[in-house]
């Protein structure tokens, strides 16, 4: 008896290349969610990986087994997410490109980078003292997967690394604190990394408050969601120099050309691209065949984090 056909759609052709060839028992489609589902019934749909909270309502009608999202994030998706689906994040994909880039916006930031370039630019010879990274004391503000993956990467820059987030635990490298917390340990930090996904209890998380706790000259790295952050406070603490910001988020997104956080020197801002990197694709794709074994063998998803 030969095994049922599962049927998987896909966003765009880069998947189905780093796909690959899957077998005579699952068919391929390609469908953007934009417009009408290419069939009444589909196991496994794949979004795309910018945009998909918007197209998500297209699945209203369709029979789905699963949706698995090529984004960790899944902030405003059960608002939007028809009943009946069983949702599942991307966790392994895109953790360590997150925290590579937020290892290389707090080297940047410590050892003057963005002042060398400038200065470049200029002609100039500028030699000057920066912060070292190593003998600071970095603090994660969460300590999911990014966070962890983070943690790893400052191994060998002789760090003093404190953790904290929403349950206090005990793990094998020391404590992670509790929210309760924060407002010591931001007293502590020479470098502090928010990793902590969008919700509404973190959503402007880092307020005034949070940002009036931090030691004067402290960099600030947001690799997580712009709206975690409140953007005016961070311009109020930015333009006088009191503390430095490295962004890959912001609130709006993207940032108005003219908005006054490009302008600080003691400010860098990438555009989002945490896990836009070659590494994306062939983890997708390592993660969605994973899903669609699972399925072929009757076992549960991985990463479901809603069910409506």
């Amino acid at each position: 008896m030969s095994e049922p056909r599962l049927l998987v759609s896909i966003p765009n052709d880069d998947l189905r290349d780093a796909l690959g060839r899957l077998g005579d028992t699952v068919e391929l489609v390609t469908w953007d969610m934009k417009g009408p589902a290419p069939a009444d019934a589909i196991d496994i749909v794949v979004p795309p990986y910018m945009g998909m909270t918007d197209r998500l309502a297209n699945l209203k009608d369709v029979n789905v087994r699963l949706v698995q999202s090529q984004s960790v994030g899944y902030d405003g998706v059960a608002a939007v997410l028809p009943a009946g689906m069983v949702f599942a994040n991307a966790a392994s994909v895109h953790e360590t490109s997150t925290a590579e880039l937020a290892l290389a916006l707090i080297l940047a930031s410590q050892r003057g980078i963005p002042d060398f370039v400038r200065a470049a630019r200029e002609g100039r010879w500028a030699r000057a003292w920066y912060p070292s990274l190593a003998d600071r004391t970095v603090l994660l503000v969460g300590y999911g997967g990014v966070g962890r993956a983070v943690e790893e990467r400052l191994a060998g820059f002789e760090t003093t690394v404190l953790r904290v987030a929403r349950t206090e635990r005990t793990y094998e490298h020391g404590v992670v604190h509790g929210l309760a917390s924060l407002p010591e340990l931001l007293a502590q930090a020479d470098v502090v990394v928010v990793c902590v996904p969008l919700s509404e209890s973190t959503t402007h998380l880092v307020d005034d408050r949070f940002l009036s706790r931090m030691r004067d000259g402290c960099l600030l790295v947001n690799v997580s969601r712009g709206a975690v952050a409140d953007t005016d406070a961070l311009l109020s603490h930015a333009k006088d120099g009191r503390l430095r910001l490295a962004l890959d988020v912001t609130d709006p997104e993207p940032l108005p050309g003219d908005h006054p956080l490009f302008a600080l020197p003691n400010v860098l801002i990438s555009p989002h691209v945490g896990g836009a990197t070659s590494a994306m694709l062939p983890r997708m794709a390592r993660l969605l065949e994973g899903q669609i074994e699972r399925l072929r063998r009757g076992e549960q998803p991985l990463n479901v984090v809603l069910r409506t």
